[in-house]
């Protein structure tokens, strides 16, 4: 069985794929998403997502069978809110990711009930529209400590093996007050420019880099301070790579340069 990717992918905003967008500006991310499934050697047996939406204690998972959709955004048009993803979710893998954390000291467990958030269910409704693969949500850990997350990365690599698809579903510059305003373009470029140097480093060196992201150039520019939510699923990606990584995309989108890698 050839050994399957991990995907540090943005997820736009809210549900943007799904709505007018006359402007365009989310035409080549979600040009960016659709071509995923061309990305992978073949069709995985399921998906495990990292999404930036959901913070607990440890590590949770998804392990309901057939998941809810959580509508966690606000003040978009009615019809976003009708948006269906009908996958199954894998109760097994759950448990079995969570073996693989607990087994490195790690805190994890599957919650039973919780749904998946549209930090997961908007990027793959683009990816894999047809929602035939299972998928499990794997949450952030609250403490935000980005070695904790490698560590965790590094944990679930032998997944990658089993024929499952890990991906961190975030966005690599997340300043909401930024957006849109041409004088953050200098700011985030310099943070996009130093966090495709460390993807691309080697694995130890990769994972030091990332431990520290917080004093790389204009990070707390990217990512204010309690705001890095949206960072941590790269770092769980990155942690799965025994290689370089490799960035797949790349843009500026509202001002901000964002990118997408593979590990």
């Amino acid at each position: 069985m050839p050994q399957q990717p991990a995907f540090f992918i943005p997820h736009g905003g809210g549900p943007c794929f799904f709505m007018d967008d006359p402007q365009g500006i989310w035409t080549d991310m979600a040009r960016f998403l659709e071509s995923l499934p061309a990305r992978v050697p073949t069709p995985p047996k399921a998906i495990l997502m990292v999404s930036a939406h959901w913070e607990t204690k440890g590590f949770a998972l998804t392990g309901a069978s057939q998941p809810d959709l959580i509508y966690d955004y606000y003040g978009f048009p009615p019809h976003t809110y009708d948006l269906t993803y009908p996958a199954k979710g894998e109760p097994n893998l759950a448990k079995h990711a969570a073996e693989c954390l607990q087994t490195q000291g790690l805190e994890a467990y599957v919650d039973p009930d919780r749904g998946l958030d549209h930090g997961v269910f908007i990027p793959l409704k683009v990816a894999f529209p047809k929602a035939d693969i299972p998928v499990v949500e794997m949450s952030v850990e609250q403490s935000f400590d980005p070695a904790l997350h490698v560590a965790a990365g590094k944990a679930l690599a032998p997944l990658r093996d089993e024929g499952f698809l890990i991906i961190g579903s975030g966005m690599s510059f997340h300043n909401m007050r930024a957006y849109g305003d041409p004088r953050a373009s200098p700011g985030a470029r310099a943070f996009d420019e130093w966090l495709m140097e460390a993807v691309q480093s080697n694995a130890s060196r990769r994972a030091d880099l990332l431990s520290h992201w917080a004093e790389a150039p204009s990070a707390r520019f990217a990512h204010p301070p309690r705001q890095e939510e949206h960072l941590l699923p790269l770092m769980v990606a990155a942690g799965t790579g025994a290689g370089k990584g490799e960035r797949i995309y790349h843009e500026e989108v509202l001002s901000t340069a964002l990118s997408g890698y593979r590990f």
